[in-house]
């Protein structure tokens, strides 16, 4: 297992990444980068064990609903890096079994690749979505074919891939990228039935990269995102080799969906897990507020919160419900249902504006315009500060403004926004959660009951 000092060092490794237009030699001088390579660094060190053999927790596979359990907390309180390399794994583990028959010579490809990235204390991430080029279209009818990742030439002992994947958080600080198709695939689009691990340093990968972490501001007025912040990337595939023992699915069609609908699962438990902490977390800045403001007895407030209780409380049974009714495979990993994890990140994603907007609500137009703390630490200003940021009551000034702060940050700033549209987007939009659901809804066991009430034979 790798310190904290010696991952670090291992990204030191020739790797192609930009930022705002440069070429970024050094990722640890670079301000937007720093804190999640710490981040994850921390990470490093808090799971580290000398002992020969050791393998991180969270890179092992859960062989019961209890165990399933327990990452949850992992997932939650520790870096992303570490949950996205967790749900790779586990992704690759579940597809194995589930391409077995129809493709068993790429399952001990997957075994072997995921024992060497746990021996070798790895992180990974996934790379799904396409530039997708015209949405209307399918990847062979593209104006231009590289529309989506595909295999553009094979030479002895491996292929070449050429494309693109976007949205693929911290592939910049990771060490492989895991390529897989991000939609079923039809006869003759072969090439593009291409699941593959690349290493961030192969030549032709470019990572460029885009940020809401507030570079060059007061970190006192961004609580979360100045602690929190992840870059999220553009992977570009110039022609890279990638040899026969990285590859996991190579054009068969008819399983190119798999990899996504397994990656779908894990990355909807895992948002299931983050939106069960938010919603506590929303929960939590309304009551201080209101309590602050003076407001936390007047009707319509706790009518809000109470809201606010019960959507925390309804994604918690959710989560419970999904590890709860979780399945094996042969092997004897579990992972969870898909009934209700599709339904819990569903909830939570469309209801997650509706929820912010009672926070801000509750808490006032002070969420955008209370001073900065910088602007306390002004010897003429601090009095006036203090006297008229206080609601009395021993609420000082400077609690009720960093409790603004910490609202906007989390709703009302560039994290606010990142969070409202990954909320929705990430593991696949609100169509493809209909999608599953419908598929694993008991329709007839409704109908049966709908011809009961009826009076109605049953069929």
């Amino acid at each position: 297992m790798m310190t904290g000092s010696e991952y670090k060092k291992s990204l030191k490794d020739g790797r192609k990444v930009y930022f705002e237009g440069r070429l970024i030699e050094d990722l640890e001088a670079e301000p937007t980068l720093r804190a999640p390579l710490d981040a994850i660094a921390k990470g490093y060190d808090e799971f580290h064990s000398a002992e020969p053999g050791a393998v991180n927790k969270l890179m092992t596979a859960p062989r019961s609903p209890q165990e399933l359990r327990d990452r949850i907390p992992m997932v939650v309180d520790h870096d992303l890096a570490l949950n996205v390399t967790y749900q790779s794994l586990m992704t690759l583990l579940v597809s194995a079994t589930r391409i077995a028959d129809t493709a068993p010579q790429f399952v001990p490809r997957i075994h072997a690749y995921v024992e060497d990235a746990r021996r070798r204390d790895i992180r990974i991430v996934e790379c799904i979505t396409d530039a997708k080029g015209n949405r209307s279209r399918h990847p062979a009818m593209q104006d231009d074919p590289d529309a989506y990742v595909r295999v553009v030439d094979r030479k002895p002992g491996g292929v070449v891939i050429r494309g693109a994947k976007l949205h693929i958080t911290a592939a910049a600080l990771a060490h492989e990228l895991m390529v897989i198709p991000t939609k079923n695939m039809k006869e003759g689009e072969e090439d593009y039935a291409i699941a593959c691990a690349v290493p961030v340093n192969s030549p032709g990968v470019h990572i460029v990269n885009t940020t809401y972490h507030p570079v060059g501001r007061d970190e006192r007025d961004y609580p979360t995102s100045s602690r929190l912040s992840m870059p999220d990337c553009m992977c570009i595939f110039d022609d890279v080799f990638v040899p026969e023992e990285r590859i996991f699915l190579d054009g068969q069609t008819s399983q190119a969906a798999v990899f996504a609908h397994s990656l779908g699962l894990w990355e909807r438990l895992g948002g299931t897990s983050l939106m069960v902490h938010q919603a506590d977390e929303l929960v939590g800045l309304a009551q201080l507020i209101a309590e602050a403001n003076g407001t936390a007895k007047i009707a319509h407030i706790r009518e809000k919160i109470d809201e606010m209780i019960i959507h925390a409380t309804l994604l918690r049974a959710g989560l419970e419900a999904a590890i709860a009714h979780a399945h094996a495979t042969p092997e004897g990993y579990y992972y969870p249902d898909d009934m209700f994890t599709n339904v819990t990140k569903y909830q939570g994603a469309t209801q997650f504006g509706k929820m912010v907007r009672h926070l801000h609500d509750i808490a006032g137009g002070a969420v955008v315009t209370a001073p900065s703390m910088s602007d306390f630490d002004n010897s003429t200003l601090r009095p006036f500060l203090d006297k008229y940021m206080s609601t009395g009551d021993g609420v000082s000034g400077e609690y009720r403004t960093r409790l603004f702060h910490a609202i906007r940050d989390t709703t009302a700033d560039a994290l606010g926004g990142w969070h409202l549209v990954t909320n929705l987007q990430s593991g696949g939009g609100l169509f493809a959660q209909r999608l599953v659901t419908r598929r694993h809804y008991d329709m007839d066991r409704a109908k049966a009951l709908a011809r009961k009430a009826a009076g109605l034979p049953d069929e």
